[in-house]
């Protein structure tokens, strides 16, 4: 499909990837504006992202010598135990050999090349640039490859499917207004009907999402929910811990909830939470995170509380007969770098009734 729409880049998802496989140092071999947004993010999440800065000179002579010079400067100051060299649209044009300029600088940090730039259609291949060389050197198995190349293909699936990949251009909403929302969500919960609750997030937007699970137990604590969560440690390093330590937060929050997938296997769970939905039969329901993964067949005659970050997932939300769409602005930028459960606007909302 030709989107008109924008769409993620394939350069920041390998950036994303970088990160989770433990770089402590990103290079970008292109100008210094390339991604800027999304590198600053990053270094609130730990990463050092820095630049090689290429300028109009260096996009007609070539910009090796450059790499090699800011290679040698990140290990002398940062003292990393991996880096990683991230290509971009200009590295790519002007056909630079970044593994050669690894190889020539003399470092010896464990580094690998992300052959990657913006020209692709879809994100996920930022993230197979990443994996590739990363399998390569040691730093993930070969079946863990093969498991992130399904669980890629899953997570596109259900974007093309039902989210916001779905059409040419979605308009972008706001949703529904919360504080109406969380009113009918309580009557519910306290009005003895059967309910269950499910996050299904994507890796640290968990941070967030978990604590509205949190927010309707503190709120309905003797409501017959049942909770579920995507928590199970599987995955790259930082996926895994960050499973860790939401769930061990939850439970010792007085959350009693049971496991079903990891934090990157929020696209290849929409069936099994689907039988998980039917075997419960509630009369409501509330998920968060990736709640488009859940196909309709599951959620016909229920009442769906969906809670999104995607302005533009709200349409498709709604129309898979999701009654209360609702979406945590910026919420994304707000769990980089966190290390414990935050407060969500839904969530504060929840406790205040």
């Amino acid at each position: 499909m030709h989107y008109i729409q924008p769409r993620p880049s394939s350069i920041v998802a390998a950036l994303y990837t970088a990160r989770d496989l433990g770089v402590d140092v990103a290079i970008l071999h292109g100008p210094s504006g390339c991604s800027f947004k999304h590198a600053r993010l990053l270094e609130e999440d730990g990463l050092r992202v820095i630049t090689t800065s290429l300028s109009e000179n260096e996009f007609i002579f070539g910009g090796q010598k450059i790499l090699e010079d800011v290679l040698r400067y990140a290990e002398e100051t940062f003292s990393p135990r991996r880096m990683a060299v991230v290509g971009t649209c200009v590295s790519m044009i002007i056909g630079e050999d970044m593994q050669a300029a690894i190889d020539s600088s003399g470092i010896s940090t464990p580094t690998i090349a992300m052959d990657i730039h913006a020209g692709f259609s879809e994100n996920i291949d930022g993230v197979i640039a990443a994996l590739e060389p990363a399998a390569k050197t040691g730093w993930i198995t070969d079946d863990e490859l093969s498991r992130q190349r399904h669980l890629l293909t899953k997570a596109n699936e259900v974007e093309r499917l039902r989210g916001a990949a779905s059409k040419r251009y979605i308009e972008p909403s706001r949703g529904d207004l919360k504080h109406i929302a969380a009113a009918r969500l309580l009557d519910l919960a306290r009005s003895g009907k059967r309910g269950m609750a499910v996050m299904n997030a994507k890796k640290e937007t968990a941070y967030m999402f978990m604590d509205e699970l949190l927010a309707l137990h503190e709120a309905a604590p003797d409501a017959d929910i049942t909770y579920l969560a995507n928590l199970d440690e599987r995955g790259l390093p930082k996926v895994r811990g960050d499973a860790e330590r939401i769930l061990s937060e939850s439970r010792e929050r007085g959350l009693d909830l049971s496991i079903l997938g990891a934090l990157d296997e929020y696209g290849a769970l929409g069936d099994e939470i689907g039988r998980a939905i039917i075997r419960r039969r509630p009369d409501f329901l509330l998920i968060v995170g990736v709640p488009h993964a859940v196909p309709a067949e599951y959620t016909e005659g229920i009442c769906v509380f969906s809670i999104t970050n995607g302005p533009r997932q709200v349409a498709p939300l709604r129309e898979l007969g999701h009654q209360y769409v609702m979406v945590e602005i910026d919420l994304h930028p707000k769990t980089l770098g966190v290390r414990s459960i935050i407060e969500a606007e839904f969530g504060a909302i929840l406790r205040s009734m």
